[in-house]
């Protein structure tokens, strides 16, 4: 009974989140302007973290507690090389934060506790089952993501705990593993929490990261037998002004050949920081291309969102 009231305890600090976001915002068409989700009470000055996607642009959050009472809470940060998103609510919660563990030492096979808002009934028993890079089609690269199973279905911003009850993770998404021997294993990608500490600060001053910022395309590109192929082009973006579209075939970045979507990000983002000129070499059917993308800088261009006229 001891170890359930403790983990109860525990529990309190995971609020539901839910953002309004603006028909005209920029993310509106890909992500939905209603999103739901949960977050994690990580301070007593009332911080919440969760996972980004879930209030970028969003004209007004509402967080519940434990108790079922709803509170409004501002926006604070987000950090697109992370993922992870900080609001603040307006007012204390009344719980304990939950204290933050170290994910480094996470390995394969380890037990852990997957949690969204509503205590045990929401929480359920799961295993570490990969530590490995995750390369996400927006852009997006964790090179130690925490993939568990099995799969938690209301996994954005969901907590991963420990057995000591200490935050090792914050729920990014579902995908499929391919286990040898057993197939396609769905399961969630956390992101690990040891990503927060050198950028808390600035989420919290600043809103973003102070160090520059990678180069962006805004293109979702997709991976199949290695090869990186535009799935989708974000108008108004650096790709789309270029001249990129879908289903261009990404054969090399600034001469060297690229193998595979990591790849791909890795030496997009070794060409310098946002704004820098990139060289890509296309394939468009038969038709081979060079294109010279401008690349920007993805906050800032998410933060230019038209406003919906009254």
């Amino acid at each position: 009974v001891h170890a359930a009231d403790k983990a109860e305890e525990v529990l309190k600090a995971i609020v539901k989140i839910r953002a309004v976001i603006p028909d005209g915002a920029r993310t509106a068409a890909a992500l939905g302007t209603e999103r739901e989700g949960h977050g994690i009470l990580v301070d007593s000055k009332g911080y919440i973290l969760t996972t980004g996607y879930l209030i970028i642009e969003s004209e007004s959050i509402e967080v519940t507690g434990p108790d079922g009472q709803k509170i409004q809470a501002a926006f604070v940060g987000y950090d697109h090389a992370t993922g992870f998103g900080l609001l603040r609510a307006e007012r204390p919660l009344n719980v304990e934060p939950m204290q933050r563990g170290d994910s480094s030492t996470l390995r394969e096979g380890a037990p852990v506790l997957v949690a969204g808002h509503g205590g045990l009934e929401s929480a359920i028993g799961a295993r570490v089952v990969a530590r490995k890079e995750f390369a996400g089609y927006w852009e997006y690269l964790l090179d130690n993501a925490i993939y568990t199973a099995p799969a938690y279905a209301r996994f954005a911003g969901a907590a991963l705990i420990g057995p000591d009850g200490r935050l090792l993770g914050v729920g990014s998404l579902f995908t499929q593993l391919s286990v040898p021997g057993i197939g396609a294993l769905p399961c969630n990608v956390f992101i690990p929490i040891e990503l927060l500490q050198p950028i808390l600060d600035d989420l919290i001053s600043i809103g973003r990261p102070a160090a520059p910022a990678k180069p962006w395309l805004g293109v979702h590109a997709e991976e199949s037998h290695g090869r990186v192929f535009v799935t989708r082009v974000t108008e108004d973006g650096p790709a789309a002004q270029a001249g990129l579209k879908t289903d261009d075939l990404i054969l090399k970045v600034d001469g060297k050949p690229v193998g595979g979507l990591a790849d791909f990000y890795r030496r997009l983002w070794a060409c310098g920081n946002a704004g820098v000129e990139v060289k890509l070499s296309i394939l468009d059917g038969v038709e081979s291309r060079e294109v010279v993308v401008h690349t920007a800088d993805r906050n800032k261009f998410l933060m230019m969102a038209p406003r919906k006229t009254i």
